[in-house]
């Protein structure tokens, strides 16, 4: 079994295909694609007006901050402690006037913060110097790359190299150190967001950088080295965006030094500072190799040949045709180093959604995001280079991505081997193309192919095709400060289902569209969201949970804040209705109601939540919840209500958990999960999750339990050991994952990585545990740069 052996079959329960309708086809004279796209331009026209007004932009530059950088003298150098001592750094003016966006809005911070950048002619540097009055109160649990900092103190920065005000870079750090780093623009995605709160961070980008961190009587201080071959840039402009923040968790106070409002994020480089004085910098030949070789051992006793030991090498080789623009090539791509998934129960008729964990296809990942609040999903990575949860060779890979005057990029062609019995060798293709309208909008594109090879008789599917267009309108000062969001999308695709999609399938059928209306703001939010998926809508390289239906979801939300009140920061209200319909049939199939009747957040991060839920539900057919216990056809009104509770994750022993109880279909369930994680010392960690479900039906009780154990050692930023261990009853498959990082310096790793997958056996004596498959893996990686 590969280390990727776990990704789709034993980490979900019982998947169940796509339900379409039963109820045969009717044509209807509604033109339901040109109301959604009118309903969507209607929505639009407050949008359009503010963004060709200025959309928070230019209009607003007079208030923004700025600073120098300073240059590094002939023979002068920094030294990479976290301590700012060098001459360089006292000639440099800093960066000041920080201003507090939480707890309370504009308000002083309650420490001083301090920000210089030096630059050379490779490299560029920020030192942050962050007083604070009770050094033994700073917080710093974290040491592992990309880190959640919820639970530390941190400084973040972002840097907007384009000046388009919608793409960049973010970085982040703690006192411990932790590298941090993420790509800005696609509306988030990727894993996380550190503690910029994943507001539009993509954190799956590892960049090559440094940065030290030291303790001093005064604060803390940190030092980072950016190689400019590091960033893409426009080496037209002498000013880029910059914005600082900064979080004191203990307090937990966010300030910020340009913009100071709390839909102003750090993260939306609209709200950035500039940064000038940025010339002679060098991207040298912009020319990177990556090779990687491993050697791993492999054992499946029930295997023909039950031990092996595989080898392998290959490698990426990627080049800046322009200092905006990179292309690559890689060779025999692996993902030997992979962590698994969480393991989940499944429940439901749907298909769940894995998120992608290989960092190969994370990285620059953001501009294939395609309106991601809206779930039509034209490309899913996992689609590429994976089968049945087994991992399916990838000859090579093609990859174009950066930015061209306006326009964002992204290209990817693959080529992935056969599998006999399993899968003919595929290519695969994906691309897109954003353009950057007024201030902080976009109208893209995207095409997908999957071609596969002829079986052994000469078969072969026909080529499948994927295309759409989404927009996306924003602006920041609705009303003078308030943030209003529009997306709309169109996605067609040519694959026409096993039967052929019928004689003359319509445009409808085979494309999904829709639109969202977004008012994310801090006391009053919401959004309206209304979207058709045709029947034969299931495009090749991507996901869908089900199609044939249209869907109109509102939701509205209210979150005053407390300042009376000394230990509550805000109260949760929100109320959100779904009705769902069946294109074809035109009959009810899904209403649900949602009240959040109470949320507490309190001053100190812990955080409380009630909620009750309605929902009617009409089954076409049946389907196996559970062996051999079926939910039949028909209609099922259900109550259900839920509470959930946070402690803050700032503390050494922090709890997470939440229960439900109520109606199931035609019976009951109550449901709980529980995690607690420990943090003994910078760096350790131990996290154990346990979830239950009790079902009571007519016909048939069931019960399912899953759970997790998960221990973390970071001995430094460059030292990670990590692994963790699954198990869930109705697989009844127990797993062990484990894996060492080894960072040597920046871009240069050595993985090793130990699995160990038991089937328990419950109706053997003495419930016999057996061996499914282990195995080890060592893989070495090296950057070399010209």
């Amino acid at each position: 079994m590969t280390i990727l052996g776990a990704f789709h079959s034993r980490f979900q329960a019982h998947p169940q295909p796509l339900q379409r309708s039963t109820v045969p086809y009717s044509r209807t004279p509604a033109p339901a694609a040109a109301v959604s796209l009118l309903s969507a331009l209607l929505f639009a026209a407050p949008l359009l007006a503010q963004e060709q007004a200025g959309g928070g932009g230019e209009s607003e530059n007079t208030a923004r901050k700025r600073m120098v950088v300073e240059r590094l003298g002939e023979g002068e150098s920094i030294e990479l402690d976290g301590r700012l001592d060098e001459g360089a750094w006292s000639r440099a003016v800093p960066a000041t006037g920080f201003r507090q966006t939480d707890p309370v809005e504009d308000a002083d911070p309650s420490e001083r913060t301090e920000v210089r950048i030096l630059i050379d002619g490779d490299n560029l540097y920020v030192g942050a110097m962050l007083f604070d009055r009770e050094p033994d109160g700073i917080l710093a649990y974290q040491r592992r790359r990309d880190a959640f900092l919820f639970t530390d103190d941190a400084f973040r920065f972002i840097l907007d190299t384009f000046l388009d005000q919608r793409t960049g870079y973010f970085f982040e750090t703690n006192p411990a150190g932790v590298l941090g780093d993420g790509l800005l623009g696609g509306g988030g995605g990727g894993r996380g967001g550190g503690g910029g709160g994943g507001r539009g961070v993509n954190k799956s980008w590892d960049g090559i950088w440094d940065v030290r961190t030291a303790r001093t009587a005064e604060g803390w201080s940190a030092e980072f080295r950016i190689p400019f071959r590091t960033l893409n840039f426009d080496p037209g402009l002498d000013d880029w965006g910059i914005n600082f923040e900064r979080s004191i968790r203990r307090r937990q106070e966010d300030v910020q030094w340009n913009g100071s409002r709390r839909n102003q994020p750090v993260t939306q480089p609209i709200h950035a500072g500039r940064v000038g004085g940025l010339q002679g910098m060098s991207q040298g030949l912009g020319l990177e190799m990556i090779p990687y070789a491993l050697g791993a051992w492999r054992n499946v006793p029930e295997a023909d040949e039950p031990t092996t030991y595989p080898t392998d090498i290959g490698g990426d080789l990627n080049y800046n045709l322009t200092p905006s623009l990179r292309a690559g090539l890689s060779v025999n791509t692996d993902f030997a180093e992979v962590e698994v998934d969480d393991r989940r129960v499944n429940l439901t008729r749907f298909p769940l959604f894995f998120p992608e964990q290989r960092d190969f296809f994370l990285e620059g990942s953001s501009v294939y995001e395609f309106a991601p609040r809206s779930g039509p999903r034209p490309y899913y990575s996992r689609r590429i280079g994976l089968q049945s949860g087994e991992q399916i060779p990838i000859r090579y890979g093609l990859r174009l991505g950066g930015q061209a005057g306006k326009y964002e990029l992204g290209f990817q062609h693959f080529n992935t081997a056969s599998q006999p019995g399993v899968v003919e060798s595929e290519d695969f293709t994906v691309a897109r193309i954003k353009r950057n309208l007024f201030q902080q909008s976009s109208l893209g594109v995207m095409y997908t192919r999957r071609a596969t090879d002829r079986d052994s008789v000469g078969v072969a599917p026909e080529d499948r095709h994927t295309a759409g267009v989404d927009l996306n309108l924003r602006t920041s000062t609705l009303f003078g400060d308030k943030n209003l969001e529009l997306e709309a999308f169109w996605v067609w695709n040519s694959d026409r289902g096993e039967d052929g999609g019928g004689k003359d399938p319509r445009m409808g059928d085979l494309t999904a569209r829709g639109f969202r209306l977004n008012f994310p703001n801090d006391v009053w939010e919401g959004h309206l969201s209304y979207r058709e998926f045709g029947k034969l809508y299931d495009p090749a390289v991507g996901f869908v949970t089900r199609n044939d239906f249209k869907r109109v979801e509102p939701r509205i939300a209210w979150n005053p804040r407390t300042e009376s009140v000394s230990w509550l920061r805000r109260f949760e209200f929100n109320v959100q209705y779904r009705y769902l319909e069946g294109l074809t049939s035109h009959q009810k199939e899904e209403e649900v109601w949602e009240f959040g009747v109470l949320g507490l957040q309190f001053e100190s991060g812990d955080d409380f939540n009630a909620e009750a839920q309605r929902t009617y539900e009409r089954l076409d057919r049946r389907f196996e919840v559970y062996d051999s216990i079926y939910i039949e056809a028909g209609e099922y009104t259900t109550w259900q209500a839920s509470t959930r509770i946070f402690t803050a994750s700032r503390r050494p022993v922090s709890v997470r958990g939440n229960a439900s109880w109520g109606g199931f279909w035609n019976g009951d369930k109550k449901s709980g999960e529980a995690s607690l994680t420990i943090r003994p010392l910078t760096g350790l960690s131990f996290s154990t999750t346990f979830e239950h479900n009790d079902v009571d039906l007519p016909q048939g009780d069931f019960t399912t339990n899953l759970a997790r154990l998960e221990v973390g050692w970071d001995a430094t930023p460059l030292i990670a050991l990590t692994g963790n261990v699954q198990y869930d009853d109705v697989s009844e498959v127990i797993g062990l994952f484990s894996k060492l990082r080894w960072t040597l310096r920046p871009g240069n790793d050595i993985f090793f990585v130990f699995t160990h997958n038991w089937l328990r056996d419950p109706l053997a004596q003495d419930e016999e545990i057996i061996t499914l498959s282990r195995g080890a893996t060592i893989k070495a990686n090296y950057t070399i740069r010209f």
